[in-house]
């Protein structure tokens, strides 16, 4: 089960971090990744990272802004946002995959149930 918090209004510029807490003792065995999906939109791929973290890949609508992280001794995994902008508006979504890096979704087994983050300008 995959758990996400910490969305919320922030304004254009700023910065918000997102979790995702998974429950089990698998966690560490999964890639994971963040997807977004805006009114209207298709869902559409952020970023992922490797079970180690060692590998990371990211879309590039967010490259260079977004970092994603996980700490698998707190089953957590993280998406810091920097430089927001309006269009990054929308519910963030964790998935986990036992894939290495899968930017589809359909390669992702498990979804939390999303954290809506809504930038204003």
């Amino acid at each position: 089960q995959l758990q996400a918090s910490g969305g919320g209004l922030v304004q254009a510029g700023g910065s918000l971090r997102v979790s995702c807490v998974a429950s089990g003792r698998t966690f560490r065995s999964y890639a994971m990744g963040w997807f977004r999906q805006a009114p209207g939109k298709e869902r559409e791929f952020v970023a992922t990272i490797s079970w180690s973290g060692g590998s990371t890949y990211y879309a590039d609508s967010v490259k260079g802004r977004f970092t994603i992280s996980r700490d698998n001794a707190k089953n957590t995994l993280y998406l810091q946002m920097n430089s927001l902008k309006p269009e990054d508006t929308a519910v963030y979504y964790c998935a986990a995959s036992d894939r290495f890096t899968p930017i589809v979704y359909n390669e992702y087994i498990y979804w939390g149930q999303g954290t809506l983050v809504t930038v204003s300008s």
